[in-house]
């Protein structure tokens, strides 16, 4: 899930900063969805006495602060020259490295809760600081890694970072689903299979992803009032590090801020490893137990997974998202695990799986959190499995009703794109001396919606670099599709048409909501193809296979042609030539192709668990995964796979998740906007729903509370160092994550040399 849908499939921290707009007209505010917040733009303000700053630069920074807020869609201007070639050596492969790591985190993570993280402020502040280490070190005199640096170079860092940062959420979501299912063999037999299908699926987002620079960041970027909150939001840091007086100072703070953050979580989940009882759980319940003599009731709790987890990663994430949503997943924990869940057992509806192991010590120690072949069926649901068909359905419910709600702005973005069109072949009658007056007419665009491309014809990526690059990926998609995995070229074309469809979408809703819709568009991908597959009366594990694998393609031509088309946002307003940024791109995608399948290959083998239906316990819960994989079979399965009072409670609450949604939008407006702030996010609901732990919403509570009193006291010092802090914490759980796997695969984790104390059942 990606952190940015909040958090949809994946809540990259989108909306992490949100830059306020100036008060938009009738028709501007049909796209305006969310609140802004003016006291998180940028890194320039409330810090002066902190560094010294003096009046004139405060003065300044403000300046530039209403330039943008006064018009968002004009590129920055007061920015330092720069060499035209800004596509070096240096830049490419720290922006790789810094790539490589959010990916490899977002493996971890994403198994782990089905969140990923974008790559945006990671890499922009993290390459800012190595590269400016190199710049001053080397100097002149070793061009390759010394020289000037400015904030163009700083994009390409970040775009190379956020290209092959990119593509993790097909790993933690329908890879992991098609192997759960027995519809794969393993993954180090099918790695080159699985390498094969995320080229083609991640070039076709690449190459899909230029023309919509043109169209979404220009064309129509004004008339439809796409923003890109994040992506802005990203260009504004890069901006505000590289200002003369206090740019670099402000730069070493937050990335002292990050690089202490990220060792600290980095040790942390390393040697806790070997202590989780001590060091990472906290089972307060299971030591009641122990101490009370093996009394029940408090074992009774534990068995609901109610504990404290120090997790770094998602004390991070609460600092960035904020109190409600942190606390709407929090309560929809509360809801799921502590009040529906035990009241199904209770009543019969449900059963637990016993984990005793025999130990008299330990008996009445359950698991109702087992999603293993004996607690997955109709008849004999464990709670898990009867809660994650609601939690599905709401989130799937809550995610089409959102976008139902952009409508207006679907309608628009399809309008410039039929103008787009007739402009299109006016000119080519021009070209050829006929004048179209019907063409021309249509194709015409009102002058205060037109935008000003900030890159010179010569820095554009041309037609006779994408297109032909963008045909030969969705040939070589419908081969790959074909060969390795037996679909139909027809289902192929399908499945292309959807990742068409559902890129553009999500593209234009990234703009102006800054949340990519993946949810929706994976599960819509997914219903589309089960109809499909019905219609073939394939058997039905054939007719899983196909639907998970082109909801696949689908998700991850969303999921990169959005990424990418944001990239092009921030090099817009950074007046980076596109054409480079294109280049930088192209190679970040190719460590992404690699370096995702061969981290999915590393958490496979170190947990088999992952990828095993009948385990009853695991250390990653994988919630994408139980959602696709929910999804696949119940639009193939011939037989009904729901409980009866599962799949009728499912209904009411994806009406009701609906319904919220419909009142945040039209009821909470006007006197009565205030209370949106207190409004619950359905979605976050929804997710608690298909994740068995209750660890995360309150580590997220924790954070969203610690950086909610920190901006409160001391606005100016959490300006700084807030979200670099909040940064540091997320990549350096997932990196600490990766080494205890690798640890795993070596033989020398904390499964065989740690201690299991103050552990429930003795393990933890």
């Amino acid at each position: 899930m990606s952190s940015n849908e909040v958090l949809d499939e994946n809540v990259q921290l989108g909306g992490q900063i949100n830059p306020n707009v100036p008060p938009l007209t009738e028709k501007e505010n049909t796209f305006r969805n969310q609140e802004h917040d003016p006291s998180t733009i940028g890194s320039g303000y409330g810090y002066e006495k902190e560094l010294g700053v003096d009046e004139t630069t405060k003065e300044l920074d403000d300046d530039q602060h209403t330039d943008f807020l006064s018009d968002p869609f004009r590129p920055f201007d007061d920015l330092p020259d720069e060499p035209h070639r800004i596509i070096t050596i240096r830049a490419v492969f720290v922006g790789l490295c810094c790539g490589a790591l959010v990916n490899a985190s977002n493996v971890y993570l994403g198994l782990k809760t089905g969140w990923t993280f974008g790559a945006n402020l990671f890499g922009a502040i993290a390459g800012f600081a190595v590269v400016k280490f190199f710049s001053k070190t080397f100097g002149e005199n070793f061009p390759v890694l010394g020289g000037s640096f400015g904030p163009r170079e700083n994009n390409i860092v970040q775009t190379a970072a956020m290209a092959s940062g990119g593509l993790s959420s097909v790993f933690v979501s329908a890879f992991p689903a098609l192997y759960q299912l027995n519809l794969l063999d393993t993954p180090k037999n099918d790695f080159w299979k699985i390498v094969s299908l995320t080229v083609v699926g991640g070039y076709f987002g690449f190459f899909f992803a230029t023309p919509m620079r043109k169209f979404f960041i220009v064309y129509v970027a004004r008339e439809l009032r796409l923003i890109f909150p994040t992506p802005s939001a990203t260009a504004m840091t890069i901006r505000s590090m590289h200002q003369a007086v206090s740019g670099e100072r402000i730069a070493k703070m937050k990335m002292k801020a990050l690089s202490l953050a990220f060792s600290a979580a980095l040790i942390l989940r390393v040697t806790s490893q070997y202590a989780v009882g001590i060091l990472w759980d906290w089972h307060i319940f299971t030591w009641f137990y122990i101490w009370g003599h093996h009394h029940n009731l408090a074992l009774a709790v534990e068995n609901w997974g109610w504990y404290l987890e120090f997790t770094p990663a998602f004390i991070g994430s609460g600092m960035l998202v904020g109190l409600n949503v942190s606390i709407s997943f929090f309560m929809g924990s509360v809801l799921a695990w502590g009040i529906i869940g035990p009241a199904l057992v209770h009543n019969g509806a449900a059963w637990g799986v016993d984990i005793s192991g025999g130990d008299p010590n330990w008996d009445g120690a359950i698991t109702f959190a087992s999603l293993s072949l004996k607690a997955s069926n109709r008849d004999h649901p464990s709670p898990r499995y009867w809660l994650l068909w609601p939690g599905v359905l709401l989130m799937i419910a809550v995610s089409f009703t959102e976008l139902a709600m952009q409508w207006k702005v679907i309608y628009y973005a399809f309008r410039a794109l039929y103008r787009g069109i007739a402009n299109g072949l006016y000119q080519i009658g021009k070209a050829a001396g006929k004048e179209i007056g019907f063409f021309k007419r249509v194709g015409q665009q009102e002058e205060e919606d037109l935008v000003e491309d900030s890159a010179a014809p010569h820095e554009l990526v041309k037609m006779w670099m994408w297109m032909p690059g963008l045909i030969l990926s969705i040939i070589c998609i419908c081969v790959v599709l074909g060969v390795e995995f037996e679909m139909p070229v027809g289902m192929s074309l399908l499945s292309i048409f959807l990742a068409f469809f559902f890129s553009f979408l999500a593209v234009q809703c990234a703009g102006v909501t800054d949340i990519t819709p993946l949810t929706a568009a994976s599960k819509a991908s997914q219903i589309v193809l089960g109809g499909a597959t019905k219609g073939e009366h394939w058997n039905v594990a054939h007719a899983q296979k196909l639907n998970l694998l082109g909801g696949a393609i689908a998700s991850m031509g969303a999921n990169q042609s959005s990424d990418l088309t944001s990239d092009f946002r921030t090099g817009f307003l950074l007046r980076t030539p596109p054409n480079q940024q294109w280049f930088a791109q192209g190679i970040g995608t190719i460590v992404a192709v690699f370096l995702a399948p061969a981290m999915f290959q590393l958490f496979t083998t170190a947990y088999p668990c992952i990828i095993d239906i009948n385990a009853d316990t695991c250390a990653f819960s994988a919630p994408s995964v139980s959602a696709w994989r929910a999804v696949a079979v119940a639009v193939t399965d011939p037989a009904f796979p729901i409980p009866r009072s599962s799949g009728i409670f499912a209904i009411v609450f994806g009406i009701f998740g609906s319904f919220m949604v419909l009142l945040r939008h039209y009821v909470w407006v006007g006197r009565l906007e205030w209370v949106r702030t207190y409004h619950p996010n359905m979605m976050c609901i929804g997710l608690a729903f298909v994740l068995p732990q209750t660890v995360y919403g309150t580590a997220m509570v924790i954070g969203s509370t610690a950086a909610y009193i920190w901006a409160k006291k001391k606005p100016g010092h959490f300006d700084i160092y807030g979200y670099a802090v909040a940064a540091g914490l997320i990549a350096g759980e997932g990196i600490g994550g990766v080494i205890n796997a690798i640890f795993q695969v070596a033989g020398i984790s904390g499964d065989k040399y740690g201690t299991n104390i103050a552990c429930p059942v003795n393990a933890c």
